[in-house]
């Protein structure tokens, strides 16, 4: 744990100096070609004039302090010391090639495959040719050919191989945070939908027994001098109505607070199974509902299940709200793959138009996010049909065909 921690800090301290970083580089590598200006190979003896593998040693190594904003010049520099030191009848070791390495190393780093291939071989071509030419007569073609081509390429290599090694962990670093950012834009996404549902779910509820309890009480008003008892039963009714809107809206708004008091119990989803207790609240406002089934009732998915729930009783409220009538149907007709939901009424007010309010639009909207459909018109025999067709399993909603 702790030398993970030193190493840490020292590469903390190697990137905040870059430039001592360089300096001290430089001087290593000096050190490092300074014998090869005084020693020869063997039975070969290095050149007499020995200050000018020194002179070009130091050229080079300090041109390296240049190496991260002209990786290209710097080699250039590194190239023609190399070569003049090989004309002047140095043998080419390691040592002596060393500040030309690194420049090589730092090149196929920092720029672009072709200049470092062109520089790689313009080396390799002018120091193997040099030494050939300059070199010691009795120096072996290993050393004069092979030795530099082999120490000139390996660094080349290297540093290539750590570019693509950044490239690489760059394209890493890119792709995490990309994933990252469509992470995050699903969340937003999905919290969007969250809040339209829970708008809708609101709308649902606060219509529905809004209206029911406008028809409750607008009955109740009416009978309260001719019949009292009737009266009575009315305005029971409208606390019930009342009282159910109110839980509802508390479990629906509830979701909004799961996150507070988790432990905070949760009313079920409405289904088809609660249609008769609304058909009945119905009643009791004054609207006569029929409820008839044909086929074997089967098992939805509980979003069709809420969405078939949702789909009556948002027609019946607006039935309630623009009908101007007494009585409706809802059938249901269970199908081998299908449900088919029908709401029918009778009325024939001016306000039975199918672009009152926006009870269709949330009926097609809901209909469409589980991938059914939704058909809504007049009746030729008067009054108004809304008929919507859901799968028994919630499917992506269809794309519109042209």
């Amino acid at each position: 744990m702790a030398e993970g921690a030193m190493m840490t800090t020292w590469q903390r301290y190697l990137r905040r100096h870059p430039r001592g970083v360089d300096t001290t580089v430089a001087l290593v590598l000096f050190v490092v070609a300074f014998p090869g200006s005084y020693a020869g190979v063997d039975h070969l003896a290095a050149p007499p004039h020995r200050w000018i593998g020194v002179l070009l040693a130091g050229i080079s190594c300090a041109a390296l302090l240049w190496h991260r904003t002209r990786p290209a010049l710097v080699t250039g520099i590194a190239i023609l010391c190399a070569t003049g030191t090989a004309l002047a009848g140095y043998v080419m070791t390691v040592l002596l090639l060393a500040p030309l390495m690194a420049a090589l190393h730092s090149l196929a780093e920092r720029t672009d495959r072709a200049t470092t291939r062109n520089l790689t071989l313009a080396a390799v071509a002018l120091v193997v040719g040099a030494s050939m030419i300059g070199g010691p007569t009795g120096e072996s073609l290993a050393l004069k050919v092979i030795g530099p081509a082999a120490y000139l390429l390996l660094p080349a290599a290297l540093g290539a191989n750590a570019r693509f090694r950044t490239a690489y962990l760059e394209s890493v670093r890119a792709r995490a945070e990309y994933a990252e950012r469509n992470r995050e834009e699903e969340a937003r996404h999905r919290v969007a939908e969250e809040r339209m549902r829970i708008a809708r779910e609101l709308h649902d509820v606060s219509a529905h027994h809004l209206a029911l309890a406008n028809a409750q009480a607008t009955t109740a008003a009416l009978l309260i001098r001719s019949h009292p008892e009737q009266a009575e039963k009315m305005v029971t009714a409208l606390g019930e109505t009342t009282t159910a809107a109110l839980r509802e809206m508390k479990a629906t708004v509830g979701l909004l607070r799961q996150s507070d008091t988790p432990d905070t119990p949760l009313q079920p989803a409405p289904d088809l199974a609660q249609l008769p207790a609304l058909l009945d609240a119905h009643s009791a406002g004054g609207l006569t509902v029929t409820l008839t089934t044909y086929g074997e009732p089967r098992p939805l998915a509980p979003g069709v299940e809420l969405t078939a729930y949702r789909i009556v009783q948002e027609a019946l409220t607006n039935v309630a709200k623009h009908a101007r009538t007494s009585t409706a149907e809802v059938t249901l007709t269970y199908a081998h793959d299908r449900l088919t939901i029908s709401v029918t009424d009778h009325g024939t007010g001016p306000d039975s138009t199918p672009g009152a309010g926006y009870g269709l639009i949330g009926i097609r909207e809901r209909a469409l996010s589980v991938g059914g459909q939704l058909h809504a018109g007049r009746r030729p025999a008067g009054g108004f049909e809304v008929t919507v067709e859901l799968p028994l399993y919630s499917h992506p909603p269809a794309e519109d065909t042209p």
